[in-house]
């Protein structure tokens, strides 16, 4: 078993007023959706009974899910994790300006148990590079172990804001955190050379530069 991944050779843009440049980013390559009755036929193999007592079941299990987590429940999702609801709001100075028009989004969160974790952490990832045309340049296949994240946000929706706010500064950069484009550090070393001069060396590259200096 493994996952598949698209490496696709793009044109991004890292600030607002730097250059485009091609970058490799990697989305996941998903098969087609599984609809629910394919679903419930394979749970009704695996399990031994009928299809008709899994679907009633399925259904069943569905309803109650929905219910509880729509009344603030975490639900559990055997075998699964959990399910819960969460959002992202304003934050405001005020008690009076506390309102529900502050909520940006309704969301649902996944927590996947351990071992759920564990199995996608351990999955091999096979990765195809397709360049600027549409063309396969590489193929790749790893089994390193991976780090899973845990839902953003803590159960009290603390960091929602800093999250959504982090996510939207990303957006406006080109997604770069999904490449290897870093920001460079240069050290400037200034010197005084003489009266009204200074001489400014940047990668070992002088420069002169004209005006009084302190």
């Amino acid at each position: 078993m493994a996952l598949k991944v698209k490496a696709k050779e793009k044109k991004l843009k890292f600030s607002k007023d730097g250059p485009e440049v091609y970058r490799y980013v990697m989305v996941p390559d998903l098969y087609s959706t599984l609809d629910q009755d394919k679903v419930i036929k394979e749970a009704a193999i695996r399990s031994g009974v009928s299809e008709g007592v899994m679907s009633a079941c399925w259904k069943g299990a569905g309803e109650v899910i929905k219910a509880w987590a729509t009344e603030g429940h975490s639900v559990a999702l055997p075998g699964l994790g959990n399910m819960r609801f969460g959002l992202s709001a304003k934050a405001v100075a005020d008690v009076n300006d506390v309102k529900s028009s502050l909520i940006r989004t309704r969301r649902i969160i996944f927590t996947p148990t351990v071992a759920l974790k564990e199995e996608l952490a351990n999955t091999a990832i096979n990765i195809t590079c397709y360049d600027r045309n549409g063309e396969v340049v590489k193929r790749v296949t790893s089994t390193d172990p991976g780090t899973v994240e845990d839902p953003q946000g803590d159960d009290n929706g603390q960091n929602a804001e800093n999250s959504e706010n982090s996510q939207s500064e990303q957006g406006q950069q080109g997604n770069s955190s999904t490449s290897s484009e870093t920001a460079t550090t240069f050290a400037l070393t200034i010197s005084r050379t003489g009266t009204g001069s200074a001489t400014v060396t940047k990668d070992g590259n002088a420069v002169n530069l004209r005006g009084q200096v302190p």
